[in-house]
Formats: C-alpha cells, structure tokens, sequence
C-alpha cells in the first residue's frame, strides 16, 4: 500500500482524523465522512459505489476525500479497513483455549497483574486534562445519570454509588424488565449523561448514547477507544485499556478512572458534598454497617 506521510496509518487514527477536521470539511466530504466513521464494517466488503449510494455522494467524492487525507485513491483509504478487520480480537471462546493451553498458575498470576498495572498507569498519561473536563460537567449538572450494561456494569455501578455517598441527583440507568425506553425519558438538556463501555459494545449503550444526544444532554464517555461509538460526539471522552493475557477483557483500569473521577468531583465540588459525604456515612453506620 502507497501511501505518503500524511495519511493515516491505522482505522483508530484514520477516525481520528475524520473527527479533528470534520467541522472544517465542504458538506459532500461530511456526508463521506461520517458514513466512514459510523458504518466501518461495510468499507472492507462492499464497493466504492456502493457505499458512495449507501451514503448519498458520489463516487467521486469518496475519491476526493481519500486524496485529501494522503492517499492516492480509495483502495488505499479502503486498505486501512481492510487490515483492521484482519487484526479483529479473537473471541471470548478463541482466548480462552489459548488460557486452558497454559497452565502455570504463578506464571498466569504475574502476567495478568503486570497487565492490570500497565493498563492502570496509563491512565494518568492519558486523561489529565479530559477527567477535569469531565469533572468540571458533572458539578455543573441538574442531574446525572450513569449507564453501564454487561461487562461494562460494574465501573458504571461504581460511578453511581460513590457519587450518591454525596449527590443525591444521580440516576443508574437500567434495561431491567424492558423498561429502558421509558427511563431513557427522563434524559433532558442540562443533564449529563456518564456511560462505561468497552468492546464488544452492547446496543443497549448505543441507545442510551443516542438518546441523550436527542435530547441535549452532556456526554462523558468512559470507555476503550476514541471511536467507540459512545465517543463519537461525546462532550468528554476518558480512555482505559482492557487488555490482559486472560480470556476476558479486563475493566480494572475503568474502575480505577471511575474512583479518580470521582475523587475530582468531590475535591471540586466545595463544603456542600463535604457535609452530603459526612450525613451519607453517619446514616450508613447507624443503619447499614455491622457494629
């Protein structure tokens, strides 16, 4: 593949690209744009014309587009998606195989701890100036509210909790008995809207992303790549890392963001949640903790 020092090199920088110039695009490379970024899995199967229909531009605007970016053509634009699907993670089922395969149980404990403490150090590099963003939304909303679903629960559970030891404004959004459209009403502007995800990323995430977008909330998108699709035009994206030798993508390092984040909202939020903490922790010992 030819390709020149301008070009993106990988599917996550190629969106990244798409997202840093977008607003300064004509509207036909918008339109390109945006097809590319929301539908990546149809670029590697299916022709140059047939995404141009699926998107409504011509093919010579697909064309355009590419070469503005660095390539020469399309099949080179088109040669990045390629290989990013070649590089698709195994599955949970592929992974685990490979674990059953290695059986030294200190070995495996190591591995997976060095892996946890990577990705648990990366974060600082990685969202200093994003958790104070994110930080300085949550204190400003009317109301919060936090959705997680599948693996991704936990952190988000976490994010609830912690917060409600000293706001009392914060919902957990749940999909339980089928309920999910009629709690996603009460998403409105001024809200903020803070989710958890990583891939593979459930639909019951991307429905609550959509929603809070239709309705004019803030979206902190706690999660695993820019282009995740919770990320895509998120006010705030935080970034973790998932991966660990083990069968399972790991959310140690969403939970450890989660906890920092919190730690800034509180450190921010002034003497009211200083007192919300101390009534919230005077309740909990006389009626919750065992003495």
């Amino acid at each position: 593949m030819k390709k020149n020092s301008r070009s993106p090199q990988s599917l996550e920088a190629l969106q990244q690209r798409l997202q840093a110039e977008y607003a300064s695009m004509p509207p036909q490379f918008q339109i390109g744009a945006r097809y590319l970024i929301d539908k990546p899995h149809d670029v590697p199967i299916a022709s140059m014309r047939t995404i141009a229909s699926h998107a409504g531009v011509q093919p010579a605007t697909l064309v355009r587009l590419a070469q503005s970016l660095g390539y020469a053509g399309w099949s080179e634009l088109k040669e990045i998606f390629v290989q990013s699907l070649r590089q698709t993670p195994m599955t949970y089922t592929e992974q685990a195989e490979k674990v059953m395969r290695s059986r030294d149980a200190i070995g495996m404990l190591s591995r997976v701890t060095q892996a946890q403490a990577h990705n648990v150090q990366q974060l600082a590099s990685t969202n200093t100036e994003s958790i104070k963003k994110a930080a300085g939304l949550i204190i400003k909303a009317k109301r919060v509210h936090v959705a997680g679903f599948r693996a991704s629960h936990a952190p988000a559970f976490s994010f609830y909790y912690l917060y409600r030891l000293f706001r009392s404004s914060v919902t957990m959004v749940s999909s339980g008995a089928g309920t999910l459209d009629i709690e996603l009403r009460d998403l409105s502007a001024g809200d903020v809207v803070v989710l958890t995800a990583f891939a593979p990323y459930s639909q019951e995430i991307v429905r609550v992303y959509e929603a809070a977008i239709e309705s004019g909330c803030k979206v902190i998108a706690i999660c695993d790549s820019q282009v995740a699709p919770i990320a895509l035009d998120a006010d705030c994206t935080l970034l973790f890392e998932t991966s660990v030798p083990s069968f399972f993508p790991s959310s140690t390092a969403a939970t450890a963001l989660v906890e920092a984040l919190i730690e800034q909202v509180l450190a921010r939020s002034g003497k009211k949640a200083l007192s919300g903490l101390h009534a919230t922790e005077n309740q909990l010992h006389q009626a919750a903790y065992w003495k």
